[in-house]
This record gives C-alpha cells, sequence and structure tokens, in this order.
C-alpha cells in the first residue's frame, strides 16, 4: 500500500481532497450493529445527542472557526453508503458471521443520511446537539467527534511550516514505533484500534493502523472503525456503547423498571446477536451496583468491557463475580478500552496474564498523542476529553452515572435520582485526561 506523506498532505490541504469525513462508514462498528437493534425494536424513539467537553479549559469555539465547523459538518450530511460499501456490509463475515446485518436493515441504510443539527456558541465553547429519530441521531456521535477533533488538530497547525510539520510528524511516528516495539513483547497479546472518537485526523490513524499491522503483526486484531477495516483487509470490532442503556433507563416509568433496564437492554441484545457479540458493558449506572443485582444468566456471556473503573481493580471486581456464580474466569474475556496507553497495557496485561482471556482497545492514546512532539511549545495538540452523549429520549432526560463520577452526564436532580435507585458505592472519581 502506498504510504501518505502526512506532512505534505497536512500543508497542501484541499477541501476536496480532504473532507474530515468521507464516507458513512467512517465510523465505529458498533454504531452500526446497535443501529440495527434500534431501527428493528425502537423506531418511533426519539433522542437528542449533545457535544460534552470535559476538558473546560479547551475553548473550542475559540480555537475552532464557526464556518470551518458547519461547512464540515454540511458535508457529512452529504454522504450516502455506496455501492461497494454496501457489498461489503451484505457480503463480509463479522464475528464468524455471515450476513449479520439482515437485507431490509441494509435496504434502509441505502437511503440514509445524517439529520439536521443545532450549533450556538456560549461561553466559549459549541453547544452542538442533534435531535429526532434516534436511528438517525445515533449516526452524529462518531462524525461530530471526529469532525471537532480534526479541525482542532488543524487550527492548532495552522501556523506551521513544511519543516514544522515534517519534526511534529516524524516525532509522533517514533513515538507510536516505540510504544509498539514495548508490546510486541507481550505473548499472545491482542489490541484493537478503537481510537476513531477523538483522532488527530483521518489519515493519522489510517497510518496507526497501518503501522499496528505490520508492527505487532497477528497481535494487532482489527479496527472498531468500519471504513478502515474495509479498506485494509481487517476485522470490524466492537459491540454496543452506554447508549443503549441510557435511553433504555431514561423510557422507563418507575424506580424498580430503571433498577432491571441494564438487564432488559441485554435480553434484547440477545435476542438480536447473541455468539461472539455477548460483551457486558456494566458501568453505565456503576459496576457494583449492576454486579449486585444481575441475573445469574449473565454470567454465561462472553464477557465484560469494564471502562471506567482503573482496569485491574475493575477486572478484579468481575473475576470475583464470575467466581461468585461458579464460572472459571479463565473461560471468559475481559476487553479494557478506558483511556488506555501503553504503560497500563503492559500493567493490565501482566496482572491478568493466566488469570482470564484479555484484549485491549486502544483509543485515543494511539490515534491523537501528539504531546510533546511539536517544535514549538503549545498545548493544543494534546487531546482533550470530547463525547457525544444521548441526553433525551423521547423527551426525558437521559443519565450516565459511570464508575468515575468525573464522567458523569445528565442533569443533577435525574443524576441524585439514579444514585438513589443504584447507589453510589465503589464509585471513585478520577482525573479524566482523555
Amino acid at each position: 500500500m502506498t504510504k501518505t506523506d502526512i506532512a505534505r498532505r497536512v500543508y497542501n490541504h484541499a477541501w476536496k481532497l480532504d473532507p474530515i469525513v468521507r464516507s458513512l462508514l467512517d465510523t465505529d462498528f458498533y454504531k452500526l450493529l446497535m443501529l440495527q437493534m434500534i431501527w428493528g425494536m425502537y423506531p418511533k424513539v426519539d433522542a437528542t445527542f449533545s457535544l460534552i467537553n470535559r476538558t473546560t479549559s479547551a475553548r473550542l469555539a475559540e480555537e475552532i472557526d464557526e464556518g470551518a465547523l458547519r461547512e464540515q459538518l454540511d458535508h457529512a450530511r452529504t454522504l450516502r453508503f455506496g455501492k461497494k460499501e454496501m457489498i461489503w456490509l451484505a457480503g463480509n463475515s463479522f464475528y464468524g458471521r455471515k450476513q449479520i446485518f439482515e437485507p431490509e436493515f441494509l435496504s434502509w441504510l441505502e437511503n440514509f443520511r445524517l439529520p439536521e443539527y443545532e450549533l450556538e456558541k456560549r461561553d466559549g465553547q459549541y453547544e452542538l446537539h442533534f435531535h429526532g429519530p434516534w436511528m438517525y441521531t445515533s449516526m452524529w456521535e462518531i462524525p461530530a467527534l471526529a469532525i471537532i477533533n480534526e479541525l482542532r488538530s488543524r487550527a492548532a497547525m495552522s501556523g506551521f511550516g513544511p519543516f514544522s510539520l515534517d519534526v511534529l510528524y516524524a516525532r509522533a511516528k517514533a513515538k507510536l514505533w516505540d510504544k509498539t516495539e514495548r508490546l510486541r513483547k507481550l505473548p499472545n497479546l491482542k489490541v484493537s484500534d478503537f481510537g476513531t472518537r477523538r483522532r488527530h485526523s483521518f489519515l493519522w490513524q489510517r497510518w496507526c493502523v497501518e503501522a499496528l499491522k505490520e508492527g505487532i503483526g497477528d497481535a494487532f486484531t482489527g479496527t472498531s472503525n468500519v471504513k478502515l477495516a474495509m479498506d485494509t483487509d481487517l476485522e470490524a470490532l466492537g459491540t454496543n456503547a452506554h447508549e443503549l442503556p441510557m435511553v433504555f433507563a431514561a423510557l422507563t416509568g418507575t424506580d424498580e423498571a430503571l433498577r432491571q433496564s441494564p438487564y432488559h437492554v441485554l435480553l434484547d441484545w440477545q435476542r438480536y446477536y447473541g455468539g461472539n457479540l455477548l460483551i457486558v458493558l456494566p458501568d453505565a449506572f456503576g459496576t457494583a451496583s449492576f454486579l449486585r443485582d444481575a441475573p445469574d444468566w449473565v454470567a454465561d456471556w462472553t464477557g465484560f468491557r469494564p471502562d471506567s473503573a482503573p482496569p485491574i481493580e475493575g477486572g478484579e471486581k468481575i473475576l470475583a463475580w464470575w467466581r461468585s456464580k461458579g464460572v472459571d474466569p479463565r473461560n471468559r474475556l475481559l476487553i479494557f478500552s478506558d483511556g488506555l496507553d501503553v504503560d497500563a497495557i503492559e500493567e493490565t496485561y501482566k496482572h491478568f496474564d493466566g488469570k482470564v482471556r484479555m484484549a485491549f482497545g486502544w483509543g485515543t492514546n494511539l490515534t491523537n498523542d501528539f504531546e510533546d512532539c511539536a517544535p514549538i511549545e503549545t498545548d493544543r495538540m494534546n487531546a482533550i476529553s470530547l463525547v457525544c452523549k444521548v441526553t433525551e429520549a423521547n423527551g426525558r432526560p437521559a443519565v450516565k452515572l459511570s464508575d468515575n463520577p468525573a464522567k458523569a452526564t445528565g442533569e443533577a436532580a435525574e443524576i441524585a435520582r439514579y444514585l438513589r435507585v443504584f447507589g453510589n458505592e465503589e464509585r471513585v472519581e478520577q482525573k479524566v485526561k482523555v
């Protein structure tokens, strides 16, 4: 494959050559899997998604030009799934299964387009919302985040000359390759790219994916980015995300229904999929409460993805729960994915080696680690903690508690209600970097 000279391409950016989002497949695989279930089971549910910048010191409305942002968002709305993309989705095997996507769903997807958006500035930040049917607004999350993160990167580099850009990317490449050499030393490691949402740029994510494919070989199991999976002949990886339990919870009418909603989500998911897609995401309202009330059948699922607790601490709690259910953790899978970098991957791998099957989803610190790479002193190249979360479902407020209170989202009164229903045990606040 011909390698792109990223520094030269960035210096000569042309709109037609480098729109930030160039395909509706430029999204995470779990979005398509969730979308099919939403389309099939909840087509009448409305959901609002909203941009949330946890790194408030980064004043996005002052760093990113509003006209450029609208131009990129408007361009994303013109995209449709192409014929080649539809053939690939219909004919490819995912998780060992042919035709994971139903023909009727794919027929609907052919005419899919992103809905309208609502954008305004307030106190140095952008307020960006997507209102409408859940099966449309859900698909804005990844492209919206990719657009804002890349526009921020472009703005930070706007004053760099060609040699400064060469130095920047040479240092970033060397930094990633040093990490790759460390990971190569871990036998039977399984790492995948989860870095689409907060990547430095599309071109850089592609470079990182190709570098890992060469650098660690079979230890690199694939990418969550569907377009890159198609273009580089890799596995498309991912199952589901917090939006499912958040919407299900928001739609409940009683405290008891709210308490049971995380398990109803899993039952619906199992009806739709099953097999290797049975991965539990337990922390939407706190892992401790999830494990405390979880039905026994949850222990039969393939594994868990502990997402907001420290990986070793969170993983050990799940191992203890499996053992309490008479399950040998060595026959189960833990997927670690929260804010990982090479130090955390090494430490977690060594701790759990031989105790449980492991996989690592490497995100922002793979595709957007430019800290100390710029030839001039700046913190604008550093990644920020930017998310796009569901905030309403059918007009009712949505909440995420998380194992880390710093990651909680929702109205204060609703957060208090959820804490009363689910409890607050074992939730520990930690600084959120990415």
